[in-house]
């Protein structure tokens, strides 16, 4: 993968977006287009960590209720410029992920792309439980993140997810219906980054 400019932690949520993040691509990661396109994603929607939207806006053009958030407050700016410009109706709000059960809402399906590897054990506990709490009992959970099997180089400060990690995180009230490898899709490199895709069920 070649050097980018998120090799250093970034000072806070809007440190990433300052200039365009590699793996916001203008379109939905192919692996969540594919659950799309084959009905897993239904009912109302949670985006978590949902940076500029377009995975939020993929729901809002399939009519289901779409809910994105994220801290970064120019990511969901353009969020919400984008479903202007494409006429669709989505809601974009500034959350922290990880206090997710003080929306007080229920969900049919949460999407992860990138939020649950940039957690440390603690956190992801925390982030994780929230889920249980504002997810439907048999609504799921699609997850992509950051694999083990990537190389060390860019973003060190991202952790290097294991199949386990994964396993354990989700071991409470969750059935793990499936962890595939998978690439996350991204501006600077045309093979991507390697990662788990993770389909957890909420029981």
């Amino acid at each position: 993968m070649t050097t980018t400019p998120h090799a250093r932690r970034p000072g806070g949520p809007d440190d990433l977006y300052r200039t365009p993040p590699p793996w916001d691509i203008g379109r939905p990661q192919g692996v969540f287009r594919a659950l799309a396109d084959a009905g897993a994603i239904r009912g109302r929607v949670l985006d978590s960590g949902c940076g500029t939207g377009e995975h939020v806006l993929m729901c809002a053009g399939l009519g289901l209720d779409a809910t994105g958030i994220d801290l970064a407050a120019a990511a969901l700016r353009r969020a919400e410029e984008k479903a202007r410009e494409r006429g669709r109706t989505a809601r974009f709000l500034r959350h922290d992920a990880r206090r997710v059960a003080d929306l007080g809402e229920s969900f049919d399906t949460v999407l992860d792309c990138g939020l649950f590897h940039s957690f440390d054990a603690g956190e992801r506990a925390a982030y994780v439980s929230g889920l249980r709490a504002v997810l439907a009992p048999g609504g799921r959970c699609f997850l992509l993140c950051f694999s083990d099997r990537q190389p060390a180089g860019d973003w060190p400060w991202i952790h290097r997810v294991t199949r386990a990690d994964i396993a354990g995180a989700y071991a409470d009230g969750w059935h793990v219906d499936s962890i595939e490898p998978a690439t996350i899709e991204i501006t600077t490199d045309p093979d991507g980054i390697r990662a788990w895709s993770a389909a957890l069920r909420r029981i």
